[in-house]
């Protein structure tokens, strides 16, 4: 029995310990939640907006505008020099032919040209003076038939690579002015890509011209200077033997003014 009512009081004093409990509310926990929900809310809105950016951003032109007016209508094509016709070019055919595709060794070159003779016994006899003279002259010739060659070599090879290339223009833009829908923006990056390639070969052909047409300018520089030089040489010369020139000349109209007679 005393048992039992010990029982009874602890049952009862914890029934009115339990209803004795007060809620307490931790204020830092509930701030930092909202914190937390509300800078989500903001990272869910960002994300929404940046994906419709995008997908406007992936739209094609197309969408808007056709894409072929973009397309220029008969291109210029590479001019081929026309050597299948004998009776139009019948000694130059080899060399056209070098125009149309190329000739590294300058074969097509030298058989249309002008030879120089040997001239190493006839020089070994010559002055100094002379022989430096001759020497000059003789690499100006040299250097213009390098030149000529070399410019003829890159002529028939940008010709022929500008034919090939053509090609691939017209691919390009074929796919540049589609106006499907259907392609992503890595279909659009190839292409850009190849466009890019296609300008780094025709700027690096540009190059090679234009150092073609350079070389062409120094050689008729050199000629230039070489017929000044020598035209100045001879005034020299003129002024500087002017006595003995001209006692020769007196002298040489003397004598044929004394030899002279009626026919």
């Amino acid at each position: 029995m005393r048992r039992a009512t010990v029982s009874l009081v602890l049952v009862l004093a914890s029934a009115a310990g339990v209803q004795a409990q007060i809620p307490v509310t931790d204020v830092a926990n509930v701030i930092q939640a909202r914190i937390t929900a509300v800078v989500k809310e903001y990272q869910h809105l960002l994300q929404r907006d940046q994906h419709s950016q995008l997908r406007r951003m992936a739209q094609r032109l197309s969408m808007f505008t056709d894409l072929r007016k973009y397309g220029v209508p008969n291109p210029p094509r590479w001019r081929i020099h026309d050597f299948e016709n004998p009776a139009l070019f019948h000694f130059s055919r080899g060399y056209n032919a070098a125009l149309n595709y190329g000739d590294a060794t300058g074969a097509a070159y030298l058989a249309i040209s002008h030879p120089v003779l040997p001239a190493g016994e006839a020089m070994s006899r010559l002055p100094e003076a002379a022989r430096r003279s001759l020497s000059a002259r003789f690499a100006t010739l040299d250097a213009a038939d390098a030149a000529i060659i070399t410019a003829t070599h890159q002529s028939g090879r940008t010709r022929l690579s500008g034919r090939r290339e053509l090609s691939a223009i017209d691919g390009l833009e074929r796919d540049v002015t589609n106006g499907t829908l259907e392609q992503s923006t890595t279909a659009v990056l190839d292409k850009i890509s190849g466009a890019v390639l296609i300008g780094a070969r025709q700027r690096e052909a540009r190059g090679q011209l234009l150092t073609g047409v350079v070389e062409q300018l120094l050689i008729e520089n050199k000629r230039s200077r070489d017929a000044d030089a020598a035209a100045m040489n001879m005034q020299l010369v003129t002024w500087r033997h002017r006595a003995a020139a001209n006692e020769a000349l007196v002298a040489g109209t003397g004598d044929a003014l004394r030899a002279w007679r009626q026919p």
